[in-house]
């Protein structure tokens, strides 16, 4: 059909019929064409999937709407993009000056940007770090008071989303590892507004359960809002005040909000923490299996050693025959005994000749022997012993010891010196009387 013989076609979209349709590129070009009448306009978003290749001259990233999940792609000169003073990684929310282009041939909708600030996600960042050295300064996230996890818990306490990825992976995971683990299990809200004080009451409630040995607080992968309940100042408080040990498993490795500094052990995944956690029952036997070879093998080696050295010992002489050295000290014992005695016998002959010469001097001195010699001894009535005659008086009586026998005396002389029988003059007399 000629270009004059083509039927005009509407001139708007009303005008449109099925009998008189617009053709596709029209449609594109109207688009484009109304699109390009557009002012640039400052759009708030989350950035996500930042795309910026070395040497390239535009920069590609998605702007997304948290609350609705609508996204839009977004273009940016490299050089624009690198003016942006605050540094710009996925998951930051900024509002984005930009012009709306229309791409016709793909009918897509692009943001060709300008500008792109960050807002309240900086701010915000701001204010944990803050809260952070605060919690710091306080000694909650000290190493001293982190718990260790039990090797085998009984019952494992569990606080995740409902129906999440993650109450999965957890489960899944440590139930492959040991079969028989067994699961409190609390489903709450893991963003919003509800997520800080659901997740909270579920943490007080299983500490309070003592069948509980360990909680893990599980959760997937999102943005940084996302997971800002987690690092709210309430929930790292009530985690600190957890006597039973706690397992953090928020987002992903590079993920870290507060609850994994508070927390006793920090994991990386959801299926990390129930590694963690949960013991391989078959590595277990193995390295039992392993350790009990390795006992059996040090018990046998200890005992062939200690064979050997009992072994060597009874070579000894000393242990080969035994009695050598008692049969030498008894020989000497003897020796000295009749050495001993001997000295005894001689010292005892000694003293019994020195106690025999005693008795004799003794014997000797005695007054008994003097009076069997013809000697006798003469005591006044007082019984003092006369030995001066001057000291009696004529008429007084005595008491005369002989060898044997006494006799009474009465004194009838006296001489005052000793004479012999041919000068003896006159005496005083003594007369005897036998007692």
């Amino acid at each position: 059909m000629s270009e004059a013989n083509r039927p005009e076609l509407p001139a708007t979209a009303l005008e449109t019929t099925a009998e008189r349709p617009w053709p596709l590129r029209l449609l594109s070009a109207k688009i484009d064409q109304y699109v390009a009448r557009m002012a640039p306009v400052w759009v708030e978003g989350q950035l996500v999937q930042i795309n910026r290749r070395p040497g390239a001259t535009m920069v590609f990233m998605t702007l997304r709407d948290t609350d609705t999940d609508t996204s839009m792609s977004v273009a940016m000169f490299a050089r624009d993009f690198e003016k942006v003073t605050t540094p710009l990684s996925d998951g930051a929310r900024v509002v984005v000056h930009a012009k709306p282009t229309f791409w016709a041939k793909r009918g897509s909708l692009q943001l060709q940007a300008k500008q792109i600030r960050s807002v309240g996600l900086g701010a915000l960042l701001a204010r944990l770090e803050e809260l952070k050295a605060m919690l710091a300064a306080e000694g909650l996230f000290a190493p001293e008071r982190k718990v260790r996890l039990p090797f085998l818990p009984r019952r494992i306490g569990l606080v995740c989303g409902r129906e999440s990825k993650a109450e999965h992976d957890v489960v899944v995971n440590a139930r492959a590892r040991w079969p028989h683990i067994a699961f409190e299990i609390r489903e709450v809200a893991v963003q919003g507004v509800n997520a800080v004080p659901e997740v909270c009451a579920a943490i007080e409630e299983l500490d309070a359960d003592p069948g509980v040995d360990v909680i893990i607080v599980a959760r997937g992968g999102g943005s940084v809002e996302d997971l800002l309940p987690f690092s709210n100042e309430r929930m790292v408080r009530v985690a600190a005040a957890c006597v039973t040990p706690l397992v953090s498993a928020i987002g992903h490795e590079t993920d870290a909000p507060l609850l994994d500094l508070v927390a006793d052990y920090r994991a990386s995944t959801p299926t990390d923490a129930a590694r963690r956690v949960v013991p391989d029952v078959a590595e277990e036997r193995r390295q039992l299996s392993l350790a009990t070879r390795r006992l059996r093998q040090a018990l046998d080696l200890r005992l062939d050693r200690e064979v050997e050295r009992v072994a060597a010992l009874r070579a000894r002489p000393v242990l080969a025959r035994p009695y050598v050295m008692i049969d030498a000290q008894a020989e000497l014992l003897a020796s000295a005994r009749s050495r001993l005695r001997r000295q005894l016998s001689h010292r005892l002959d000694l003293a019994a000749s020195e106690i025999t010469a005693l008795r004799s001097r003794v014997h000797d001195l005695s007054p008994a022997t003097v009076l069997e010699r013809g000697y006798a001894v003469v005591r006044d009535r007082h019984g003092a012993v006369l030995t001066d005659a001057d000291s009696a008086e004529i008429g007084d009586r005595f008491e005369v010891i002989l060898a044997r026998g006494r006799l009474g005396v009465q004194v009838t002389a006296s001489t005052s010196h000793l004479q012999t029988d041919d000068d003896r003059p006159a005496t005083k007399g003594m007369k005897a009387h036998d007692r």
